[in-house]
């Protein structure tokens, strides 16, 4: 049986690689979130500067193009903010430095929600495998989430800094093969597939039909879920949450 999922968080960290990932991912979800009172920040770890196949491009011309984008995007969807990790894309691998990075984010920011992709999903049928940045990001923010971030022998030089350790209620996967609980987005489709358009970089030879693609996929995900338009996630709960 479906699970709607209709709680509100108070403060939401989502985690991603690319600049357009969390509109694409989870568009729906954090726009309902933040019009419901929820402060909601937008992580990227990778720069985006191989988004383009031009041989030509000038790709720091291109990166910071990108967070323009994700700027744009995230004032559509009512975000508290966005920050960016200066890894470039496929370069990006999941040690030390990037959980401490994450870790630190979690600490500062102290969000209840963590969303990031599901790191287990790696086919997806036959013709598409989940792209590397996905994955590493995935698995380094779950890392980053538990037990890192909320035990004092992780990164115990945040603590001389007066950080506090923290502890997540509740990860959201998303791209997952596995979901257990959607999230009615019936409401808020429209601003996802406006931010999603923020990010023309990226968008170059699409149109209406790219909007009528994404209503398809959120419907799809609605019927599951008995709503018209859904997201779905597989959530994990933390802390006897």
């Amino acid at each position: 049986m479906a699970v709607i999922d209709r709680e509100i968080p108070k403060r939401v960290l989502a985690v991603y690689a690319h600049p357009d990932d969390p509109e694409i991912s989870a568009g729906g979800t954090l726009a309902h979130w933040a019009g419901e009172g929820a402060q909601v920040w937008v992580l990227i770890t990778t720069r985006g500067e191989k988004g383009t196949n031009d041989p030509k491009a000038d790709l720091d011309a291109l990166a910071k193009r990108r967070i323009e984008e994700t700027a744009a995007a995230s004032d559509l969807l009512g975000l508290s903010g966005h920050f960016h990790f200066d890894y470039g894309d496929g370069e990006i691998v999941d040690d030390s430095r990037l959980r401490e990075q994450i870790v630190r984010m979690v600490r500062t920011l102290k969000p209840d929600v963590v969303l990031c992709p599901d790191p287990t999903a790696v086919f997806f049928g036959d013709s598409y495998f989940n792209h590397r940045d996905h994955r590493v990001t995935g698995w380094a923010t779950l890392d980053a989430v538990a037990p890192a971030a909320g035990n004092p022998h992780y990164f115990p030089e945040h603590l001389s800094e007066e950080m506090a350790v923290h502890e997540v209620k509740t990860v959201y996967l998303s791209g997952t093969l596995e979901p257990n609980c959607w999230i009615d987005i019936s409401k808020t489709l429209e601003k996802k597939i406006d931010a999603l358009f923020c990010h023309q970089s990226q968008l170059v030879e699409t149109g209406e039909w790219f909007r009528e693609f994404l209503r398809e996929r959120a419907e799809e995900s609605g019927q599951a879920a008995g709503v018209p338009y859904a997201e779905g996630f597989r959530r994990l709960n933390f802390s006897g949450s």
